[in-house]
Parts: C-alpha cells; sequence; structure tokens
C-alpha cells in the first residue's frame, strides 16, 4: 500500500484499484487534503456522485475557501438539487468576495428550498451578505423573516438588535430582544444587550430588573440618583474590579454627580490608563471641566473626543474655541495647523505655522512647512527666508543648503546659489545629489546672473535681525 501503487492504477485507467489504494491511505492520513482531492475525483470518474459530495464537504470543513471543491460541488449538484447547487455557488463567490453574485444565488437558494430549516440557513446567510454589503434595511428584512420561525437562534435576534441600533431605530431593538425572551432565549447575552439598550434609551429601572451584572446593576443606581447605594457598592468593588475600565469610569460619575469634580479627574486618568484614547475619557473631562467653569480644557476636551470620533470639522470649531481663550499653547496650535491642512484649508494652516515658528525659533516641522507652502505658491523670497532659519537652527543639514541654493537660483542670485552649493559640497559627501549639484556648479559659472548679495550677507543680516 504506498502513493505511488495508487498513482500507478490511476495512470493505467484502473480507476477502482486506484480508489481503493487511496482510501487506504486516507485512513492512516486522514488530514491528507490532497487525498480528499483524489478520492473525489475519482468517485466522480466512477459515476458515485454521492460519495464524491461526502469527500468535497470534507475537504470544506478543512478549508472553507477551496474554490474547487466548490465546483465540483456545484457539477454534483446542478441536475439533481438546485438548492445545493445555489448555496455551494453562493458560498464560491463569497469566498471570491464577489458579494452580489452571493447574494443573487442565495436568493435563488431560498426559493428552492424544499424544508423550512433549508429555506431559514439560507436567509441568515442572505442577512450576513447583506450586512457586509453595508445594506442595512435588507438584512433586516432577511433576519425579521427569520425570528417568524421557531426554528431560530438567538444570534438572529442580537444581530437584528444591533442592526436597529446602528439605524438610530433603539425602540425597534428593543422590541426585537424583549421577543427573543418570549420566544425562549432568556439568555445572559440577551439580558444584558437589553439592560444596555434600556439605559440608553432613559430606563435605568428597568434596566435593573434584568441584568445580572454589578458593574451595570451600579450604572442603574447612578442613573436612578441612588448615589449612595451606587456608592456603597463601588466600595464593596474596591480591589476585585481594579483592572475593569468601566469601574473607574462609574466612579468618575458619581464623583461628578456628588460634585467632587477633583476625585472625578483622579478616576477619568485611572479610565484612561486602562482604555488609552477612549472618547469617554474626553467626554467625561470635558462635562467635569464645564462644571468648573474650566472653558479652555473644556473645548480642548470636546475637540479630542470628536477626533477620535472621526468629526474633524466639528473638533476644529472646538479648537479654535480653545485658541481664543489661550493663543500660545504650542500643541494645540499645531493639532489644528495639522487638522486644517488635512481639510484642505492650507492657508489658514500655514497661519498657525507661523504662529509656532515665532513662539518656538527652533520649531523645524513649522519652518518646513511655511518654506515648502511658500514655495508652491511662488513666493521664492518668503521661501528663502524660511530655509535661512533652517540652516541657522542646523547648520549641517545638507538638504536644507542644496534647497536653499536652489531657491537662490530660482531667484537669479547667483553669488548665493553658488555659496549654497559649494556648502552642500563640503557638507553633502556621500548623498545621492551630489554630483548633480557639482554639475550645476559648473553650469552656474557660465551663467549671467543679476549680482545680488552672497549668502553670508544674508546670514548676517539674518544674526543681525536676531
Amino acid at each position: 500500500m504506498s502513493l505511488q501503487t495508487a498513482e500507478q492504477f490511476e495512470e493505467n485507467e484502473q480507476y477502482t484499484q486506484a480508489f481503493e489504494e487511496y482510501k487506504k491511505l486516507y485512513e492512516r492520513n486522514p488530514k491528507d487534503l490532497s487525498l480528499l482531492e483524489r478520492l473525489g475525483h475519482l468517485s466522480m470518474l466512477l459515476d458515485n456522485k454521492e460519495e464524491a459530495a461526502e469527500y468535497y464537504s470534507k475537504i470544506l470543513e478543512a478549508d472553507a475557501t477551496n474554490v474547487l471543491a466548490y465546483e465540483q460541488l456545484m457539477d454534483i449538484y446542478v441536475t439533481t438539487d438546485k438548492y445545493k447547487y445555489y448555496i455551494y455557488r453562493g458560498n464560491m463567490h463569497t469566498v471570491e468576495h464577489k458579494f452580489e453574485h452571493a447574494i443573487n444565488d442565495y436568493k435563488k437558494a431560498v426559493n428552492c428550498a424544499q424544508e423550512d430549516k433549508d429555506m431559514l440557513s439560507a436567509r441568515f446567510v442572505l442577512g450576513t451578505l447583506y450586512e457586509q454589503e453595508g445594506n442595512n434595511l435588507k438584512a433586516i428584512d432577511e433576519y425579521l423573516k427569520v425570528i417568524e420561525h421557531d426554528d431560530t437562534h438567538e444570534d438572529v435576534y442580537l444581530r437584528l438588535a444591533k442592526l436597529y441600533v446602528k439605524e438610530d431605530a433603539t425602540a425597534s431593538a428593543v422590541d426585537v430582544l424583549e421577543r427573543a425572551r418570549k420566544a425562549g432565549f432568556d439568555t445572559v447575552n440577551i439580558k444584558e444587550q437589553l439592560a444596555d439598550l434600556y439605559l440608553k434609551n432613559g430606563h435605568p429601572e428597568r434596566a435593573i430588573e434584568v441584568t445580572s451584572d454589578e458593574l451595570t446593576k451600579v450604572k442603574c443606581l447612578l442613573d436612578m440618583d441612588e448615589k449612595s447605594e451606587a456608592f456603597e457598592k463601588l466600595t464593596k468593588m474596591e480591589g476585585q474590579y481594579n483592572h475593569i475600565s468601566q469601574f473607574y469610569s462609574l466612579k468618575a460619575q458619581y464623583y461628578y454627580m456628588n460634585k467632587e469634580f477633583n476625585k472625578a479627574l483622579e478616576c477619568v486618568d485611572e479610565f484612561d490608563n486602562l482604555e488609552k484614547n477612549s472618547p469617554l475619557t474626553y467626554q467625561m473631562r470635558a462635562l467635569i471641566y464645564e462644571e468648573t467653569k474650566n472653558d479652555y480644557n473644556a473645548h480642548l476636551n470636546w475637540g479630542k473626543y470628536n477626533i477620535v470620533r472621526g468629526n474633524k470639522d466639528i473638533a476644529i470649531n472646538e479648537f479654535l474655541n480653545a485658541y481664543q481663550l489661550k493663543g500660545d499653547d504650542i500643541d494645540l496650535l499645531n493639532t489644528l495647523a495639522v487638522l486644517l491642512e488635512e481639510a484642505g484649508d492650507k492657508n489658514h494652516a500655514m497661519e498657525f505655522y507661523e504662529k509656532i515658528s515665532k513662539l518656538d525659533e527652533n520649531d523645524k516641522k513649522a519652518l518646513q512647512k511655511l518654506a515648502d507652502f511658500r514655495e508652491s505658491i511662488g513666493d521664492y523670497k518668503m521661501q528663502a527666508e524660511y530655509l535661512l532659519k533652517l540652516y541657522h537652527i542646523d547648520k549641517r543639514n545638507a538638504a536644507t543648503v542644496r534647497k536653499l541654493g536652489e531657491t537662490y537660483e530660482k531667484l537669479r542670485n547667483k553669488p548665493a546659489a553658488v555659496e549654497c552649493y559649494e556648502k552642500f559640497l563640503e557638507i553633502g559627501k556621500g548623498s545621492p545629489d551630489y554630483a548633480k549639484i557639482q554639475h550645476k556648479l559648473e553650469k552656474l559659472a557660465n551663467i549671467e546672473m543679476q549680482e545680488e548679495e552672497g549668502f553670508i550677507d544674508k546670514i548676517m543680516k539674518w544674526f543681525n535681525k536676531n
């Protein structure tokens, strides 16, 4: 019994003997997918399609992305079982990320289903495909049809509720989960999701009746203004829940409600240590700063909150409000400059880079941005000014010197350009532009330009100004 023997039988078209040999090999190596493929292929040659289907199905159990197996199963069922044919074709199209084709296949599978369980299974997958395509309303329609039948699963209810929340239909999400409980799915998962929705809808008294989660109970008590009982629970949790971020957000809420704002901020810091860059961190801080009339930090944190949530336009407005209250925060100025640049408002962004460069004359990024911007609008004179400042900060930066030389060349200032290029050759050995600058110097020697003050003269003037 060997692979060579089985292959020899197959080559000699002794398919029955080859099949038996491969079968023995497969019994010894049940994880060998190549043997399953050979067994499936030979079963087809021997016109044993039922056994071939078993082998190709086993391949898919081990490798759900095997397109060959789907194609073979489609060939097997194309004339005998249209439901299975469309299911396998739909799965193949899903694997190939052809979701529109997969959706059409599953629609046909629903119409071809002979039994309720098959029809429900196809509808469920159809719903998930609509979800992947971002067509939430059609997904909802399919899931609603599925839960009309008894033979369903709690996951369908959970998916439905999630989709309703996405569509801002929280009341419908609540109805679905309440319906799930009545249908016998009174599970922890369903109840906790329902409790969260009750809280979002402003019904903490209903949430506390269904939840078994201690932290959710505290949240309910706080929302019901039962502060003493909530704090008592939080005190008992100390030590056991210290590793959970929600514990600190609830403590922060308690101290906020109790107007102990410093303690609330300490809890927010603890929350942030466990859950970095959460929008809730910035939201809590903003609310606390509003209560303490710290408008600058309130605007700053509302800005950060909206950045994390992807609302950049709102964030810019909040940061601009913060800037009006405090105009010398370099971090804030940098944030505004970057956001305005990303929003395509370069002129406004450059105003902030200019402010940064005045507050910190050694800020290389601001100077480089300003130099690049001046170049982009053809203002080479101001570009040269910013590059000179960069040169003053780092006189060994060959790239700055080269760029300054090119700028003076555009300004037709031959002496300054020559001096810059010579300086580049002195400090830029090993640069890929070295030979190019040597060539430029040779060309400049034979070009007449209007003689202006040189690079050294400009440096001296810059020093004298400062």
